[in-house]
């Protein structure tokens, strides 16, 4: 399985907004109402909102494709860009979400590289992300993967609030 891992540009929002609704419906839909689901998906994905993110210098999206056909995406930020100023210095991998049908197939392992190849690039101090309490898959992952807990934080999906924890892992003076 050959997968490419590409940079959004501008005439791809369409398809971003496709990947992003789908795989974040995908993961989050059976565990929050459709009310909150809709009202998430409408403003997060919306148009104009992924236009201006795309276009911001302090953001970068990466596409996974297999074959041409786009089955995951990742969406990093630096400085101002960051969801939360966790340092100066750092990178936040705001999303990482990979089609159901290629879960286990190592495509977010993929776009987890490029987030970790681009921390390097840019010499970052560490790498933090906020994920979802339930979401055991990903933590996992991240644990995996060498992140550590170190806060949390509210999310708030349509009218919900739920629990994020917030993970990092270190850059400099990794332990040999």
């Amino acid at each position: 399985m050959e997968i490419s891992i590409t940079k959004i540009t501008e005439n791809e929002i369409l398809a971003l907004q496709e990947i992003g609704k789908k795989t974040f419906s995908e993961t989050f839909a059976e565990n929050n109402t459709d009310e909150s689901m809709t009202q998430y998906l409408e403003t997060s994905f919306a148009t104009e909102k992924l236009s201006v993110e795309v276009n911001d210098k302090n953001s970068e999206f990466y596409f996974a494709k297999l074959d041409h056909k786009v089955i995951g995406y990742v969406k990093l930020n630096i400085g101002s860009a960051q969801t939360e100023i966790k340092g100066e210095n750092t990178l936040e991998i705001e999303r990482i979400y990979v089609s159901k049908d290629f879960h286990g197939k190592k495509v977010g392992q993929a776009l987890y590289d490029k987030a970790m190849a681009i921390a390097t690039e840019k010499n970052v101090e560490y790498v933090w992300l906020g994920v979802w309490e339930n979401n055991v898959r990903a933590i996992g992952f991240y644990k995996k993967n060498g992140f550590e807990e170190f806060d949390k934080h509210i999310f708030r999906l349509g009218n919900e609030e739920q629990t994020d924890i917030m993970m990092k892992l270190n850059l400099k003076n990794k332990k040999k």
